[in-house]
């Protein structure tokens, strides 16, 4: 694939700040984005001094105070609470405490399942025991139930005490052209329905005793080896004033073939079942004379972990916010790959957006002042399923109302080569786009839609607790669009694995042109008084709309 050598997107990049400044009616030049600020911000981030970056460790703690001293060194103020760069989110955690017992007895057999090459069972219940014994097991399909898409999953079938197994992504995903069912979950790219956070919840909400997500590489985007080895890592949720709320007694994966195993045993046709879970008509199967036992123990306490939150107060509109945001956190220390090593460093994710934002930081001060505000969000917990994002959702500082539009940055490759390529996670849903394009044609760049999107990644990132809160979100993903060398072993290689770390080869040109690029997209929104929308049949345009008076 052509690439734009730096040389030329800088070319392309003075007249992106050309323009830029003449739409902020300033004369004032553009701050320069550097490419060696970001690599070294890399280099200390996922360094093993920071040891992976852990929620609730020490690694936190070095990691929470390095980004306060370095956001004020650029020149934000602190944007938390009372002025401070943090926002306590208050945490529960349970880890693992000694082994597990995953037994299923189906037709006079009994069938052992190891955790970690068979299934991963963990709880977000805060107790230090799970037990379940000869639970009943039912096969729900998608597990879905998505009234607005004229799709119940769950029929009139009571789950209630029952361990269900529900397949991974969302009905759409291997459906052939031209079945009825093909395009009610927007075909290959996948819903929130598809994501295992929201069947964990819906097993909850149902009481059921437990659910497995029967594990394949394909719909999940990411292999078996990616969920075991960040298994023994503690999970992590937000304080909640019912702990049992949408919280089944516990939850998990299952390998496939394990789960086709029990299927046999039970007398029953996976494959077919699997089809027929592409219907709408389909109804839950409950497997003859089968039930399973579950046994673990955990140790379950209350913590605190922090939100990194700066500001750059705008001129004319501050009570007016743009936010790009970026989690901190990685794996921590972890289970050891086949060469020893059990730092988990998140070079590439995420050091690389965290070291984007105290760049933009830096950008923004040294420009002119922004008539909006600017909120730089570095999250806590996003590993462990969205938590600081979801918390500042629940708890924001900003008003959400008034916040114009909240830009990811999840991972940035390293490397000198441009992609001509702009991955947008989600094109399509806003108005976003149109801002991000302008700036894209004068890098003489193209967007396009997510190459993968039966991954779900737009539901998988820290803008999304926001958005559904009704916060218009853009999410580029420069580099990933597969097509390169370089993105393809990181996503096979190195992506949540103890090798995704910072050598001495990295450079940050292409990184830094990305930077530019959404500097100068959140400039045009920080300087003008329209807000961003999103399209009508996005499933977040109902939640702007309630709150649309807040707007003037």
């Amino acid at each position: 694939m052509k690439t734009l050598t730096t040389a030329a997107v800088l070319a392309l990049l003075a007249a992106t700040t050309a323009q830029a400044q003449a739409q902020a009616q300033t004369q004032d030049a553009a701050p320069a984005i550097s490419a060696e600020r970001m690599n070294e911000a890399v280099r200390v981030l996922a360094s093993d001094e920071f040891e992976g970056r852990g929620p609730v460790s020490a690694g936190e703690e070095k990691t929470v105070a390095w980004l306060a001293e370095q956001f004020r060194a650029a020149g934000a103020e602190g944007g938390g609470p009372n002025g401070s760069y943090f926002q306590t989110a208050l945490l529960s955690r349970t880890r693992q405490n000694g082994p597990a017992t995953v037994t299923a007895r189906v037709g006079g057999q009994s069938l052992s399942l190891a955790r970690g090459p068979d299934v991963l069972v963990s709880s977000d219940r805060p107790v230090d025991h799970i037990t379940v014994t000869d639970a009943p097991i039912v096969f729900v399909g998608y597990g879905a139930d998505a009234p607005e898409r004229q799709w119940d999953d769950f029929k009139d079938v009571d789950v209630r005490g029952k361990v269900i197994l529900v397949l991974v992504n969302d009905p759409d995903f291997e459906a052939e052209a031209g079945e009825p069912v093909a395009g009610k979950f927007d075909g290959q790219a996948m819903t929130f329905y598809g994501r295992w956070t929201y069947k964990f919840q819906e097993a909850g909400r149902r009481g059921a005793a437990g659910v497995l997500v029967i594990h394949e590489t394909a719909g999940a985007g990411y292999g078996w080896s990616v969920l075991q080895n960040s298994s023994a890592a503690p999970k992590f949720d937000i304080v909640r004033a019912d702990p049992n709320a949408e919280r089944a007694p516990f939850q998990g994966w299952i390998q496939r073939a394990k789960a086709e195993e029990i299927f046999r045993a039970a007398g029953l046709d996976f494959a077919a079942l699997k089809t027929s879970a592409r219907r709408a008509d389909f109804r839950p199967v409950v497997l003859p004379n089968a039930a399973m036992s579950v046994d673990f123990g955990q140790i379950a306490d209350r913590v605190e972990s922090s939100n990194v939150l700066a500001r750059i107060p705008g001129s004319e509109r501050p009570n007016e916010t743009v936010m790009y945001g970026a989690h901190w956190d990685g794996y921590g220390v972890g289970t050891p790959n086949a060469a020893g090593d059990k730092i988990y460093n998140a070079a590439v994710d995420n050091a690389t957006g965290v070291a984007a934002l105290l760049e933009l930081a830096h950008a923004f001060a040294e420009g002119p002042r922004p008539k909006r505000s600017i909120v730089f969000a570095s999250w806590t917990g996003e590993e462990a399923g969205l938590l600081g994002s979801t918390y500042y959702a629940a708890n924001p500082v900003w008003p959400l109302e008034t916040t114009v539009a909240n830009i990811n940055v999840d991972s940035l490759l390293p490397g000198t080569e441009i992609d001509p390529n702009i991955v947008v996670i989600g094109k399509g849903k806003n108005q976003l786009d149109d801002y991000l394009a302008r700036r894209a044609v004068q890098q003489g760049r193209t967007l396009i839609a997510d190459p993968a999107p039966q991954a779900g990644a737009f539901y998988r990132s820290d803008h999304f607790p926001l958005a559904l809160e009704g916060v218009p979100a853009l999410f580029p993903a420069a580099g990933f669009t597969g097509a390169s060398a370089a993105s393809r072993d990181y996503v096979q290689n190195r992506y949540h694995q103890p090798t995704d770390e910072w050598d001495q080869t990295w450079r940050m040109d292409a990184a830094a042109a990305d930077v530019a690029l959404i500097y100068a997209v959140g400039r045009d929104l920080a300087d003008t008084n329209v807000w961003p929308e999103w399209n009508p049949d996005a499933e977040f345009a109902a939640a702007r709309d309630r709150s649309k008076a807040s707007r003037k």
